[in-house]
């Protein structure tokens, strides 16, 4: 979609000295406050602004706008984490076990010993 815009010159120079300058960061602003307002995702404002994810990461603090992430957020990722680890640590606990009742001992003694049986 396309959108234009007629300004008053000297209005115009706050957004940038080219239209295409200004055009940019009249995105830019609408969306971060889109975003600050919940109503776009980090994931959709990057999108929008074709930015990269570290970009996108970075630019909610490089405006000085907090980022968009609740208490219900934090327990989510913590039950997801735990999920995780959980599962990770079965894993590893798994292979382990595993690996101890299929090695053989290890049996230490002087050489002499062995020599002579």
């Amino acid at each position: 979609m396309q959108v234009t815009l007629e300004l008053p010159d000297q209005s115009t120079h706050q957004w940038g000295a080219t239209p295409e300058a200004a055009g940019c960061q009249m995105l830019e602003d609408a969306a971060i406050e889109r975003y600050h307002e919940g109503r776009l995702s980090q994931r959709q404002m990057g999108g929008l602004l074709g930015l990269d994810y570290w970009q996108t990461e970075a630019l909610p603090s490089r405006r000085g706008v907090p980022m968009n992430y609740s208490p219900a957020d934090l327990d989510a990722d913590s039950a997801t984490l735990k999920k995780i680890l959980t599962r990770s640590l079965v894993s590893l606990w798994a292979r382990v076990r595993c690996v101890a009742s299929v090695e053989k001992p290890v049996v230490f003694g002087a050489p002499s010993d062995r020599i002579s049986q």
